[in-house]
C-alpha cells in the first residue's frame, strides 16, 4: 500500500488567497476609471451651458454654474473668431492620485 505524500488539500484558499489583492485591485481601478469618467461628463455638459450663458451675455452666470457643476473645478472663457469658448477644469482625486480632467465647449458669439 503507497501512501500519497503530498496532499492537494487547502490549494483553493491559497489560490484564492494569492488571486483577491488583484481582484480588489481591479474592482479599484474600475471604480476610479467611473469616477473620473462621470466628473468628465458633469464638467462638459457645465462647459456647453457655460458657453452658452456666455454667448448670450451672461458670463458671470457661466463661471458659476461650473463652479455649482462640479466641486472645485474652475472656467476660463476665451474666443476663437466668432465663437466664445469655455474651458472647465477640475482635478479628481482617486486615493493618491489627482487626475487633471478638462472639457471644452464653444457657442456662436450673440446666442444665435
Amino acid at each position: 500500500m503507497t501512501r500519497r505524500r503530498y496532499s492537494d488539500r487547502g490549494s483553493a484558499s491559497a489560490e484564492f488567497a494569492v488571486a483577491l489583492p488583484a481582484i480588489v485591485a481591479v474592482i479599484a481601478v474600475g471604480a476610479a476609471a467611473l469616477m473620473v469618467g462621470s466628473t468628465h461628463v458633469r464638467l462638459q455638459d457645465a462647459a456647453a451651458d457655460a458657453a452658452r450663458l456666455v454667448s448670450r451675455g451672461e458670463p458671470d452666470r457661466a463661471a458659476g454654474l461650473v463652479a455649482s457643476s462640479v466641486a472645485g473645478a474652475a472656467a476660463v472663457i476665451g474666443s476663437d473668431g466668432d465663437l466664445v469658448c469655455v474651458t472647465a477644469t477640475a482635478e479628481v482625486r482617486v486615493a493618491a492620485v489627482v487626475v487633471p480632467v478638462m472639457a471644452r465647449s464653444c457657442a456662436l458669439d450673440g446666442g444665435l
